[in-house]
């Protein structure tokens, strides 16, 4: 249902309610489209890691050694994401002016906008 802040159009919800010249409207698409790019993968990851913890729960005796595995994938790909996101919103800081960046955190505060 969401983007990758937690709403279907971000670039547009953001263009308009930050006031976003052309200029800063680009860097923002670049960012959401690189946090697209990385939720996109963690889900390919999710897919791989369900494969993984099936394939440990059929073997007999249970494949602990898979399921471990399963595990760590799925670690390392949720911290990629939260990497990204801290990328993104540090990428954030430094397109938007202090006033835009106020609204943007009133808007996260008051949960009108999800990271």
């Amino acid at each position: 249902m969401g983007g990758p802040f937690g709403i279907r159009r971000p670039l547009r919800f953001l263009a308009h309610k930050l006031e976003l010249d052309e200029e800063q409207i680009a860097s923002l698409a670049e960012i959401l489209d690189d946090l697209k790019t990385e939720r996109a993968q963690r889900e390919v990851d999710e897919r791989r890691t369900q494969k993984l913890y099936a394939e440990a729960l059929i073997a007999e005796p249970f494949d602990a050694a898979r399921a471990k595995q399963a595990a760590a994938e799925r670690e390392a790909s949720a911290r990629k994401v939260e990497e990204a996101v801290v990328d993104a919103l540090s990428r954030l800081h430094a397109v938007l002016d202090a006033d835009q960046r106020k609204q943007l955190v009133v808007m996260i505060r008051t949960g009108m906008l999800s990271l």
